[in-house]
């Protein structure tokens, strides 16, 4: 079951404290810089920990937390899966290994893996509607998400602005169905360009690799758009905010929930690296950029 959309939208309320610790963020108020930014014509996005709010700040396959045997086996038994859930956590996670052993023997970086594929291979399930329900279930037991708040005012108002909108993301095939259920929308309608979406389980790299970057610019510079007119705003300094700048584009560090917020401080490659805003509230870009 996908989580209910409606208590972290929030068109312009508060969180509810009373819905959990998972839905309510922690932002980082003081970190906010907020200076205007000219000729943003494009804004791309990370997912996890910016769009959703996350306690891992990624796909649960990057870090998980515990799951109860009891809620697994549950799991499996409504999925009609006949496997006991002893070790199967660990089974998918040397299986998500050995791949990624695979694919950098073959020169890949930061390898991403396609979930499906590993689940089928430890479960060894031919029906793919049935196995995808079960990875979805089990995604949301290990990395429960729900959406940002302003995350609908912020797309209402960049659609009214006609600012084109992408996605740069460590995602799996469940990570756009469940963005579209938080926003009851389809990603389009909601104003991502499909051309602009660059999710990692579809070509095999994973941030902190330039490859979903480099192909992003690319894209932008056929459709006419510069880098250095174009926005990405992502909760990570190394997995975000250096591959973005380093391909020229404009950057926006999202410090709207501190158990997201990877500022990776003590990270020699993120020594000296600043973003040219830090935003608290998804809201906040509006102001930087569509009313420059």
């Amino acid at each position: 079951m996908l989580p209910d959309p409606e208590p972290a939208d929030g068109e312009g309320a508060d969180p509810d404290p009373s819905q959990g610790q998972d839905r309510v963020p922690d932002p980082r108020e003081d970190a906010a810089e907020l200076p205007v930014l000219e000729g943003i014509r494009c804004v791309v996005f990370d997912i996890y920990g910016t769009l959703f709010i996350s306690g891992s700040g990624d796909i649960g396959i990057g870090r998980e937390r515990p799951v109860k045997e009891e809620d697994l086996q549950d799991l499996l038994r409504r999925r009609h899966i006949d496997r006991t859930p002893y070790g199967l956590s660990a089974a998918v996670h040397r299986a998500i290994e050995q791949e990624h052993e695979k694919a950098r023997r073959q020169g890949i970086d930061f390898p991403e893996v396609d979930i499906v594929r590993v689940w089928q291979a430890v479960l060894g399930i031919d029906d793919l509607r049935r196995l995808k329900s079960f990875i979805l279930e089990y995604e949301l037991m290990v990395n429960p998400v729900y959406p940002m708040p302003g995350l609908n005012t912020l797309l209402s108002a960049f659609r009214a602005h006609r600012m084109p909108m992408g996605i740069i993301s460590n995602a799996q095939f469940y990570t756009p169905d469940i963005l579209e259920w938080f926003l009851r929308s389809s990603v389009k309608k909601s104003g991502f360009n499909p051309r602009l979406i660059f999710l990692s389980y579809r070509f095999g790299y994973a941030k902190p690799s330039m490859f979903m970057f480099k192909r992003a610019a690319a894209e932008l510079s056929r459709i006419g758009i510069p880098v250095e007119a174009t926005l990405y705003v992502g909760n990570d300094m190394l997995n975000d905010i250096r591959p973005a700048g380093a391909v020229g584009f404009k950057t926006a560090l999202f410090a709207g929930d501190g158990r997201s917020l990877r500022p990776r401080e003590s990270d020699d490659r993120c020594r000296g690296l600043s973003p040219n805003l830090v935003v608290t509230d998804l809201r906040q870009l509006i102001a930087a950029t569509v009313n420059s």
